[in-house]
């Protein structure tokens, strides 16, 4: 069955000793009263519950999937309508969102951290209460005055759940072509028709209620994705009084049989003069929905760290038990037939890659939260526009960096494993299965890249990344000073120089040729990624370093990783910057009859 017990000294370190996440609140007028304790007994309860309820379904919900029943019917895995009930029932759907609907309005990093461990016990049961969040977060923005009153509260107390239906099955990225069509009806409502696929928790019997959020095109729409727009379609009709209706025309018409998540239901779903109501103005649909999307991204970043960290749990405390043999410097066991395989260079450097990776990812992670919290409720301006632009730059590094390093992770989880790894028994196949489909939804990998250096560099002429790097040079000429830190500092400040220029470097090739961008997009990302995790690597040593004297084994193990991501992960960046200055030529010159 494996095993999970939440980071907590981990996650308190991130938020309390790196970030200073109390001092940073007291500048956010809606959060200034909450304290570290209060933010430790939330993170406690909600370890305790993910460890306890949710993780226990995890491999049994795997296992047996989701039934299809007919109908539009949809049956989820045993104890999952349970686990959800409990999780309701416990307010947790209600922990991030706004009090005036009902929420306990908590910050986004609460929010995050919560959703951290969820994922970690139980990734597929997750999306459920996830993509509902999602809703609240896209409904919360966009939505009348109306909308908000009837949908919030109830998915904010989890009775009613959420879901986001954008592809077709001929468009998935280029939604610009989608043909799902909406036609007025006389009473302000609208019929939407067409087919939407690979729709997370499209269909269930967990909640009483599904709010869809359906992307179509209203009658004479403009071509592409300006003509499209969003339409609240719920499973049930809301009644005047707020409780469920009549059943709308939009319905489950099969799953899909797939590789991992299979405790989520992933769904085609049918709309057959389905009715919806429109959210925002016509043909901005893309706008309003993007606070979702961002979110999912953001999520599935998210995912991406929890299945690292869960799986290098359970690596770990398998090379600590499994006996292989002799350790090449004499035998560290001799009492027992074989040494522990922790002794084998290359498992360390397995485990230590798992680790290196999800600390990293969840410094970077909760980081970016902060300043979600800071755009949102942040009392200066300059600030909340500072923390905009870090939000907007790095989330697809977010979203690709953390889950290809997942998918890393996962993969070494099953080698330490060995033959034991390949079977399901011990669990460790399972993280790798569901850690694959992190790299495609929601915008495959490739297509973050492309936003990251097209989009959110380009787009403004290097604006925002030049934000980030002050950041970075800020903390290099304050810390590199001091003789301790020139270990962490040297680097750092190496990688910054070479991002700079290989940046500049692009952009000048790209204004003669634009697929050099597309060439170079996804190592970029990969030396991006990077330059934010040697950033957050420094900060974490320097707060150990602060605290070396004291004798805890937690710093002294902070300062060991650091020093290992430094020597053997960050040297990834090498090849990285040379594939992407390599260009597009080598591709894009290969004669396509040559296939």
């Amino acid at each position: 069955m494996g095993q999970y017990a939440a980071p907590i000294r981990d996650m308190q370190f991130v938020l309390h000793e790196v970030l200073n996440v109390e001092a940073e609140l007291k500048r956010m007028p809606k959060h200034a009263a909450l304290d570290a304790d209060t933010i430790n007994q939330v993170l406690e309860e909600a370890g305790k519950f993910c460890a306890e309820v949710v993780f226990p379904l995890n491999q049994s919900g795997d296992r047996e999937g989701c039934t299809y029943e007919g109908d539009g019917v949809v049956r989820t895995p045993a104890g999952f309508k349970e686990a959800y009930r409990q999780y309701v029932e416990a307010g947790w759907p209600m922990l991030g969102c706004d009090p005036e609907f009902g929420g306990q309005g908590l910050p986004a990093f609460v929010n995050n951290a919560l959703y951290e461990m969820l994922n970690s016990a139980n990734q597929a049961w997750t999306m459920y209460p996830g993509l509902s969040h999602g809703v609240y977060e896209c409904l919360h923005a966009h939505g009348t005055p109306k909308q908000k009153s009837v949908y919030l509260p109830k998915l904010i107390e989890g009775t009613w759940t959420g879901t986001m239906c954008l592809s077709e099955p001929h468009c998935g990225t280029d939604l610009g072509i989608l043909c799902t069509k909406a036609e007025p009806n006389s009473d302000g409502s609208y019929a939407l028709t067409g087919t939407k696929i690979f729709i997370s928790s499209g269909e269930h019997d967990m909640a009483e209620n599904i709010v869809h959020l359906v992307l179509a095109r209203l009658p004479g729409a403009p071509m592409g994705i300006k003509g499209i727009s969003l339409f609240i379609v719920p499973k049930f009709v809301p009644s005047s009084d707020g409780s469920v209706g009549e059943r709308n025309g939009i319905k489950c018409g099969s799953i899909e049989h797939k590789m991992g998540i299979h405790g989520n239901a992933t769904c085609v779903m049918n709309l057959d003069g389905a009715k919806g109501w429109l959210v925002g103005e016509e043909n901005k649909g893309l706008n309003a929905m993007f606070v979702m999307m961002n979110a999912a991204r953001l999520g599935v970043g998210m995912q991406g760290l929890s299945l690292t960290e869960v799986a290098y749990q359970n690596s770990l405390t398998y090379a600590k038990e499994r006996l292989q043999m002799r350790s090449l410097t004499g035998p560290k066991a001799p009492d027992k037939p074989a040494d522990p395989i922790i002794v084998h260079p290359d498992v360390r450097r397995m485990l230590l890659t798992q680790k290196a990776y999800a600390e990293a990812g969840r410094a970077f992670a909760y980081w970016a939260a902060l300043n979600i919290d800071k755009e949102l409720s942040h009392e200066d301006d300059a600030v909340r526009r500072e923390a905009a632009d870090f939000v907007a730059l790095l989330t697809p590094v977010i979203k690709a960096f953390l889950t290809d390093n997942a998918f890393e992770g996962t993969n070494m989880a099953m080698q330490i494993y060995g033959g034991h790894g390949f079977i399901s028994e011990w669990g460790m196949e399972q993280y790798v299965r569901d850690a694959r489909i992190n790299m495609i939804y929601e915008g495959t990998n490739s297509i973050q890249a492309l936003d990251l250096l097209g989009r959110k560099i380009f787009g403004d002429m290097g604006a925002k990344l030049k934000r980030f790097g002050k950041l970075v040079t800020d903390f290099v000429e304050e810390e590199g000073i001091k003789p301790e830190m020139q270990e962490f500092i040297n680097p750092l400040a190496d990688i910054g120089e070479k991002v700079q220029k290989l940046t500049m470097e692009i952009g000048m090739k790209a204004m003669q040729n634009p697929d050099e961008v597309g060439a170079a997009a996804v190592p970029y990302l990969r030396t991006v990624g990077h330059l934010v995790f040697s950033y957050f690597w420094a900060r974490m040593a320097h707060v150990a370093l602060d605290n070396a004297s004291s004798g805890d084994d937690f710093y002294k193990a902070k300062l060991a990783t650091a020093r290992f991501y430094f020597a053997k992960l960050l040297p990834e960046t090498a090849s990285a910057i040379r594939a992407a200055r390599a260009g597009a030529k080598p591709m894009m010159d290969y004669d396509e009859a040559l296939f």
